[in-house]
């Protein structure tokens, strides 16, 4: 009964990977006087796209690939200007204008040197990663950071006011990256991250990008990035993924989280040291969930992807919950937070919570906004196995 629907597929969803790669060229000024800014840094977030500005103020990006993007200016005492840009064949002209950032006192955090020292390894541990590639990064300016933990709340919190620059020789990429905001909710368990970055590429031996090439294609093969570009070409199938509905209900035995924190507070507040510990070390682990079930048939594209809000965006909408398997990896790490069926084999598995009625992404497979969640396999990446945006694999040159 499906079959036909595979035939409207593709007239509504016409095969996009022919589209041209497009340009984004323009001037960078001051607001007072419009004078040229020269060597401002110009990039598009989260991609390999980026240049400086000439003495005219002028910058030029070429060859981009079509998407949508959140260009960057940065310049030491302006104000940083970001812009959303939907990329296509054509060229984009912007005229920039940079207003002077007034000057600001930053409220000191006084701690000890251990103190920073420990929430400098918690940072460094969920920002860059656990896996094999994280042994290869290195920090390079980490004093940059200002570092802060709340010890009633249980959460570290982190930010920049200049570029923390990262080298990963894992993947053979110099990661710069502008931190708005990062927290890890110790309670929750949720680790957030705010920012734009650029990737540069690391010099190096033919032996070195040969290895760092067989890196990135693995790092891409069943990544959110992967799911969501098959989904464009409606190759979910072939490409290694499964789709389901996924059924789960919440643990009532389980307190909201912003319950837990007050009653930690109140026992912080009162020296109740044992029970604060209590709610943190096991009331805050107990399953958010139960009942769990993931509900078959496997699903088709059509039947969860539409046409986005504007030509070169698309929509993924499912009732709350999507249970993704990417059968070509295998994933043996216990997670007791992460529901499989008994008779299912250790394939690695990501469960999307959706908080709107659809979410949209873009050419590149990139989510616009933040209305998803990951678990599993999507919620352990980080920057160890961070992939620009505009990356394209081996199969699909």
């Amino acid at each position: 009964m499906r079959f036909p629907w595979l035939i409207l597929m593709y007239l509504f969803f016409p095969f996009v990977a022919l589209a041209q790669n497009g340009t984004i060229t323009g001037v960078v000024t001051t607001v007072e006087g419009k004078k040229p800014l020269a060597r401002a840094s110009v990039f598009l977030s989260n991609s390999s796209a980026g240049t400086a500005t000439a003495d005219n103020g002028t910058f030029t990006l070429y060859n981009v690939r079509p998407g949508q993007y959140t260009l960057v200016v940065r310049i030491l005492g302006y104000e940083t200007y970001s812009k959303t840009v939907l990329v296509g064949a054509g060229t984009i002209k912007l005229d920039i204008q940079l207003a002077q950032k007034p000057l600001m006192l930053r409220e000191v955090d006084i701690s000890s040197a251990s103190d920073w020292k420990k929430n400098f390894e918690a940072f460094k541990k969920e920002f860059i990663g656990k896996d094999e590639n994280a042994k290869y990064c290195e920090i390079m300016n980490p004093h940059i950071l200002n570092l802060a933990y709340n010890q009633t709340k249980k959460i570290l919190t982190a930010n920049t006011d200049q570029f923390l620059v990262i080298e990963n020789k894992a993947l053979g990429y110099r990661v710069k990256f502008l931190v708005d905001s990062f927290s890890i909710d110790h309670i929750n368990e949720v680790v957030s991250t705010s920012g734009s970055q650029v990737f540069e590429e690391l010099p190096g031996t033919d032996a070195q990008k040969k290895k760092w090439h067989e890196r990135r294609e693995a790092a891409y093969h069943g990544s959110a990035m992967h799911f969501y570009r098959s989904l464009i070409t409606d190759k979910v199938m072939q490409e290694g993924f499964m789709m389901y509905h996924f059924l789960r209900y919440i643990n009532p035995l389980r307190p909201p989280d912003e319950v837990i924190r007050h009653k930690v507070k109140v026992f912080v507040d009162h020296h109740m040291i044992d029970s604060a510990r209590y709610y943190v070390d096991v009331v805050a682990k107990l399953s958010k969930y139960y009942n769990e079930k993931i509900l078959k048939p496997q699903l088709f594209t059509f039947e969860v992807m539409s046409n986005g809000s504007q030509p070169g965006l698309y929509a993924i909408h499912f009732p709350r919950y999507l249970y993704v398997v990417y059968t070509k990896k295998s994933d043996d790490t216990p997670d007791i937070n992460l529901y499989r069926a008994l008779d299912q084999p250790n394939f690695a598995v990501s469960i999307i919570t959706l908080n709107t009625d659809y979410a949209e992404f873009d050419h590149n497979g990139i989510l616009i906004g933040g209305s998803t969640l990951y678990e599993g396999e999507w919620a352990t990446h980080r920057l160890s196995d961070m992939l620009p945006v505009d990356y394209v694999p081996d199969d699909a040159k």
